[in-house]
């Protein structure tokens, strides 16, 4: 299944049954709503054959030929985004608005705001009319994720709403009509929140007309293997796929995923930076998954036994024992090193680690083949433009034009 905000449709693969799906043949089948092309799309972009999965694209299934609101529920980075997307997509609606708000991410004070819009006036700093965002996903979909963080406040205002199918913006006395279908999603139990008064329990009820559950990953590790092969089909072109071992899958699926796809997603970006073109194998996944859960890399020569515990929790619901292949394992500060040719001591801040070290392979190989671009490009296996691309973000153009300035005397 894809991640929320991955914002790429899921597209088949070679342990996947169900053929890939352009684009534009998703949208096309969309408009069609028969139950062959329905169950084709569903399969495109929730991925997986496991029970889990084709009890889940059989809920999609009647979700999208309803109008009713729908409660999707699971844990955090589980493919929640998707399921909404896949909803609106195959239904009725698939050609109008489909508006996705974070309740979480919403500053209080402006949530109303725009939700439901303001007119001209109606507080400091409302230069202009605002239509909100239930009015612009008029005859489509809004999808609610995180409701579980809307303030209390708000959700009277947005029960009413439900129940009237009128919004009225702020400052503005017209009622206006809507027509929208309501999708919500949170990783909490809201069933607790209501319990402790922080969540409505008609507004619930209001919402929760069809539930839908996503699995976690941990409930469905036999289609690690087809989730993993679609990342790999949507990294960059110009970079060469790593290759998983059976013996690297068969370690990725005793893994127990505390960050369910969203964290499968992080390991398969990171093999792609360490191991492009090369084998992954089974002692690797250790260190690929426990970079992930520590707050820093441990040092290259520290003995394993250090860096991944024996029974000790790390603090964030994973346990040493729970780490694939770590009899094995390679530390993740070792596996830097051989990826790079070079000792590597701890790295704190990954991403700046690795912006370091492609600025440092860009200098090398326009230094080695004395600034002819193209052939520095094809040194280190990417395209010229973007390798192009790549001196531009790091300010390399012109530094290395005064070097070479320097050198020649000038």
């Amino acid at each position: 299944m894809n991640l929320p905000g991955d914002g790429s449709g899921i597209a088949g693969s070679p342990n996947h049954l169900s053929p890939a799906v352009p684009d534009n043949v998703v949208s096309h089948l969309g408009s069609l709503m028969n139950d062959a092309n329905i169950e084709t799309l569903l399969a495109a972009k929730l991925i997986g054959d496991s029970p889990k999965m084709q009890q889940l694209r059989m809920l999609v299934k009647f979700a999208g030929r309803c109008n009713s609101s729908i409660m999707i529920s699971g844990p955090s980075g589980s493919g929640k985004e998707v399921v909404a997307d896949a909803i609106h997509t195959i239904s009725q609606r698939s050609d109008a608005p489909n508006i996705t708000v974070n309740c979480g991410a919403l500053p209080e004070q402006l949530i109303e705001s725009e939700l439901f819009g303001h007119e001209k006036g109606s507080f400091t700093g409302a230069f202009k009319q605002h239509v909100g965002l239930f009015e612009q996903s008029n005859n489509g979909t809004i999808f609610l994720d995180e409701i579980g963080d809307m303030p209390l406040n708000m959700q009277v205002k947005l029960l009413r709403v439900l129940e009237s199918r009128i919004v009225n913006r702020v400052g503005g006395n017209q009622n206006i009509p809507i027509n929208v279908r309501v999708v919500a999603a949170s990783h909490k139990n809201l069933g607790e929140a209501i319990q402790r008064g922080s969540f409505r329990e008609d507004l619930f009820y209001r919402l929760c007309v069809v539930p839908i559950e996503v699995p976690a990953l941990n409930e469905r590790a036999e289609d690690i293997p087809a989730l993993v092969e679609h990342f790999l089909k949507h990294q960059a072109d110009d970079v060469p796929s790593p290759i998983f071992t059976p013996e690297a899958y068969a370690a990725l699926q005793s893994y127990d995923w505390p960050g369910n796809v969203r964290e499968l997603r992080n390991v398969v970006e990171r093999a792609t930076v360490f191991f492009a073109g090369q084998l992954v194998q089974a002692r690797d996944i250790a260190a690929l998954v426990k970079s992930d859960i520590v707050p820093a890399a441990p040092i290259a020569d520290a003995p394993p036994s250090r860096l991944f515990g024996t029974q000790a929790s790390d603090g964030h619901g994973a346990s040493s024992d729970n780490l694939p292949g770590n009899t094995q394992a390679v530390p993740f500060a070792g596996m830097l090193s051989s990826a790079l040719g070079q000792q590597t001591s701890e790295i704190v801040d990954l991403n700046a680690h690795l912006q370091s070290e492609e600025r440092r392979i860009i200098m090398h190989a326009l230094d080695t083949s004395h600034g002819v671009v193209s052939k520095a490009a094809r040194s280190i296996n990417i395209k010229r433009t973007t390798f192009i691309d790549k001196m531009r973000k790091h300010k390399i153009d012109k530094q290395f034009e005064n070097n070479v300035a320097l050198a020649a005397g000038f």
